[in-house]
């Protein structure tokens, strides 16, 4: 249990990337336009750049690493990342040929946010929105695939952690149902509101802790109810990078 307990502090301090299929730092793209006619956007030349510095000196783009990516319409665009840089810039291509490119603009201090893109004649303007981003991220096939794995990744882990304590195995109800909880929760309060995948784990972590032991006062302690939750939510942030690498073309 102590090498377990180890594990999860070094996935908590040390890992970059959150590796998991939960709730991830988005930013959405609200195209209005300020020129006579309404071009759709190029989704295959278009891009994101990631900035280090305001004036965009030491820049990468985006690029395509698992679920991250710059996904466009003809009609808008959003953008899913691991962990953003502190300054973005656009650079959009349109089914006539051009090409804009837009001004330096700030991360958001939330995991969702949404963003007003202006378009004129030669260039991008990008804004925030005073508009939350779209709460029916819900919705979308990336968080119904994330739940499925997450229910199924977390359940078979509870399944071996209750076999090796010798519990009983309808406590699965419990972690079910916690699971449920905490990940509605997370797609539909928290990402608007906290900027750090790592504070979804904590919360997690600490609500299904809970919520089984509640559920399952005289069947199972605090510590076991608290290792049960820490053994399901290592596993399925630790296989759930290199599903969410594999099914990442089939998401979106």
């Amino acid at each position: 249990m102590k090498k377990l307990f180890l594990l999860t502090l070094f996935f908590c301090l040390f890992s970059p990337l959150w590796a998991d299929v939960s709730p991830k730092p988005e930013m959405e793209f609200s195209f209005i336009y300020n020129t006579a006619e309404k071009t759709p956007i190029d989704a295959l030349h278009s891009e994101q750049i990631q900035c280090r510095d305001n004036q965009c000196i030491e820049s990468k783009p985006l690029g395509v690493y698992g679920l991250q990516k710059l996904y466009c319409q003809p009609d808008g665009c959003f953008s899913i990342a691991y962990s953003y840089d502190n300054y973005q810039k656009l650079i959009i291509a349109f089914s006539d040929g051009t090409t804009r490119e837009s001004n330096v603009f700030a991360a958001p201090d939330s995991l969702r946010a949404r963003f007003n893109v202006y378009v004129n004649e030669d260039d991008l303007t990008v804004k925030p929105s005073a508009q939350k981003a779209d709460s029916r991220a819900w919705a979308r096939r990336d968080a119904w695939v994330s739940l499925g794995l997450i229910l199924i990744i977390e359940l078979l882990a509870a399944a071996a952690y209750l076999s090796y304590r010798k519990k009983s195995f309808t406590i699965l109800y419990s972690v079910g149902l916690s699971n449920l909880l905490t990940t509605a929760v997370s797609w539909l309060v928290l990402s608007m509101y906290v900027k750090e995948t790592a504070f979804l784990w904590i919360f997690c972590l600490a609500a299904e802790t809970l919520i089984i032991r509640l559920m399952n006062l005289r069947k199972i302690s605090l510590y076991d109810s608290f290792m049960l939750s820490l053994t399901t939510n290592v596993t399925s942030y630790s296989l759930g990078m290199i599903i969410s690498f594999l099914l990442a073309p089939l998401i979106f």
